[in-house]
């Protein structure tokens, strides 16, 4: 081979293997001597081992022990470009990429055209087993911090008591949840993910029902001097009727317990007053200040 035909050949593989491996705040390229090994017969993302850290203290990574993926951290998942933690960014992949570029530029140097072209390929190669191990990490950490997020929501549903009252929507979160973890086991991210997604949505479905959907069946009465409890205003106001002509139902309702049962103009503070259905609505519970409830049309 020609040396200017090697030349060539070994500035496009060497540049080319930079600009693949370029990566935010990567480490210096450090020659490193030695003879070159064959790389491991590691070819797609698929069967890239779950975690490597680089080890700074040398020139190649450590292989530690592998870590469970769920103890991995939460990259989070927007739409702006997430942060690489160092561990992902300096894989072994790409510091062997580095080594490589190094031994191509050293052979070079010295004159050996053909195996500096060789140098170069494999550390093109690298390079792009780099990215795709960079992808596969995020990937997983999305995973792992939408599940992390969906077991929140289910433990929220749990302490509410959601599965009593809308049991068809729990038990889909729930389903939803297990395929989740299945779909982890099995290294199947994109599916572990959807399904986690799935949780979140059925259950702020289940929230705002419970925001919306009943109105209060029951009211504890506030001193005249705080809230202008009166059976008129209650009547009055959206949550009950949105009508204060429509007192003499709550009257009705709650004759039995007020101090003077025939006089509606006396009810007392911390009195719990029933608020019977005027249309066929659904009521149930206390009146909740920090809920939205939709008024009666």
């Amino acid at each position: 081979m020609s040396r200017g035909m090697g030349l060539f050949l070994v500035l496009l593989m060497i540049f080319g293997a930079s600009f693949i491996s370029a990566q935010p705040e990567s480490p210096e390229p450090v020659l490193v001597m030695g003879n070159f090994a064959e790389p491991e017969a590691v070819e797609t993302a698929e069967s890239i081992p779950a975690a490597y850290f680089w080890n700074p203290a040398g020139n190649l990574p450590e292989p530690l022990v592998l870590l469970p993926v769920a103890v991995l951290a939460a990259a989070g998942s927007s739409d702006a470009e997430p942060a690489i933690p160092q561990s992902i960014r300096n894989n072994r992949y790409f510091v062997e990429s580095v080594r490589l570029t190094n031994l191509a530029q050293e052979s070079y140097e010295y004159g050996d055209y053909d195996a500096s072209t060789n140098y170069a390929a494999e550390a093109l190669r690298y390079a792009q087993l780099s990215d795709e191990y960079v992808a596969l990490q995020l990937k997983i950490n999305v995973a792992n911090d939408a599940i992390a997020a969906a077991k929140a929501r289910l433990d929220w549903a749990a302490a509410n008591d959601v599965s009593a009252r809308y049991p068809k929507e729990y038990g889909e979160a729930r389903n939803y949840y297990d395929t989740s973890l299945s779909a982890r086991s099995a290294q199947d991210w994109d599916t572990a993910i959807t399904a986690a997604s799935n949780v979140l949505y059925t259950l702020a479905f289940v929230e705002a029902l419970e925001r919306t959907a009943a109105l209060p069946a029951q009211y504890t009465v506030w001193p005249w001097a705080v809230a202008r409890d009166c059976l008129w205003n209650i009547a009055g106001r959206p949550w009950a009727y949105g009508d204060p002509n429509k007192w003499r139902l709550l009257y009705e309702a709650n004759k039995s317990k007020m101090p003077q049962p025939d006089n509606p103009d006396l009810i007392h503070p911390d009195m719990i007053l029933d608020i019977p259905a005027l249309q066929g609505e659904t009521r149930q519970g206390m009146w909740d200040a920090g809920r939205d409830y939709t008024p009666l049309h």
